[in-house]
């Protein structure tokens, strides 16, 4: 069954046609490592603005220096709430969101409670999303389920929690935990949304060829460190 579903995903990767406008408008240019500094959120601005990308995404401490760097340009900030492990409180969550949406974010992606789900309480997760979604106040709300740590079937309960509970796109992965995106984990969970739903690929998207797998997979946006490189094989590619 994979390797029918991974031919399929080929064969329509095949034949997606993206100008690197409508490319970059699809990524989430990510830098989430710990030990970078101002420098480093400094130079991924300047990436983000010379390709026009949706946005960056970065932990909350940098949520304002990079909405400053980006002021007027149309790139969006997207942060991260209880990255990577999903372990603080609802209420914590929800603080850390909001806190988030007052110093310049858009969009939050937020952890799941993967503990939570994996013993069977779904109404603390449920509820544990709701709480970021309030305290967003209508800004998107991304929820990363962590694909990695569930079964097909557990990706399909995880999925439905999401789209009850008023959030807005399904996320496959941190890059932290025991698997990026992959194919399998993306189409599972396209099907599982719907057509009228978000679904975020991230964690482990080096190449352009990547990419294109997770569009054909359903993936309608992508998270990724390796945005310019990937861009740079878009352009490279339009000027043959």
């Amino acid at each position: 069954m994979i390797s029918g579903l991974m031919a399929e995903v080929e064969r329509r990767a095949k034949e997606i046609r993206l100008s690197p406008e409508e490319l970059a408008k699809m990524i989430d240019h990510a830098l989430l490592r710990p030990e970078k500094s101002s420098d480093s959120f400094r130079n991924l601005c300047r990436e983000a603005r010379k390709y026009h990308f949706h946005s960056v995404c970065v932990n909350p401490a940098w949520v304002r220096f990079c909405a400053e760097e980006l002021r007027g340009s149309g790139v969006k900030v997207v942060a991260t709430v209880s990255f990577p492990f999903g372990q603080m409180t609802s209420r914590m969550k929800a603080l850390e969101a909001m806190e988030a949406i007052e110093n310049g974010a858009s969009e939050v992606d937020m952890v799941m409670n993967i503990g939570a789900f994996k013993e069977g309480n779904y109404d603390y997760v449920r509820r544990d999303i709701e709480a970021v979604v309030k305290a967003v106040g209508g800004n998107v709300v991304k929820v990363i389920i962590e694909a990695g740590y569930l079964t097909d079937d557990e990706v399909v309960k995880a999925c439905e929690i999401v789209k009850s509970s008023g959030a807005h796109f399904v996320k496959t992965a941190t890059g932290f935990g025991p698997t990026g995106a992959t194919v399998p984990h993306v189409y599972l969970m396209r099907r599982a949304v719907g057509d009228d739903f978000g679904v975020k690929a991230s964690g482990g998207i080096r190449s352009l060829h990547d990419v294109l797998l997770m569009i054909a997979a359903g993936a309608n946006r992508i998270g990724s460190s390796s945005s310019v490189r990937i861009m740079e094989e878009c352009l490279s590619r339009a000027n043959e």
